[in-house]
């Protein structure tokens, strides 16, 4: 098997988080797997969950100040383990999450 090195060095397409993330498939649960405690959240100052998620899975919710999880795009990565002081980050239901796939 023979490799063409011209075809690999050519650039490819740049893709939006929303198109890289639509290449993940999952499977949601009805409940989520992310809890976030909102009196600890609203504390926060630097509120950092919002920008360490890869997935963009936290938003500020503007009218009240919580923060609101978006855990359908979970990619299970851990991050928001780094914020632990308000997030809790439990394994999803058996069958339910992120199945990647090489190729």
């Amino acid at each position: 098997m023979s490799i063409d090195v011209r075809e690999y060095l050519k650039p490819h397409k740049a893709l939006s988080l929303e198109e890289r993330l639509g290449l993940v498939k999952r499977r949601f649960a009805d409940e989520s797997h992310i809890t976030v405690d909102q009196d600890a959240f609203r504390a926060d100052p630097t509120k950092a969950v919002l920008f360490m998620c890869p997935a963009q899975v936290f938003k500020l919710n503007g009218e009240d100040g919580s923060c609101i999880v978006n855990y359908e795009d979970c990619l299970e990565c851990g991050t928001c383990q780094v914020a632990r002081r308000y997030t809790t980050w439990n394994n999803p239901q058996g069958g339910y999450g992120v199945t990647y796939h090489y190729g």
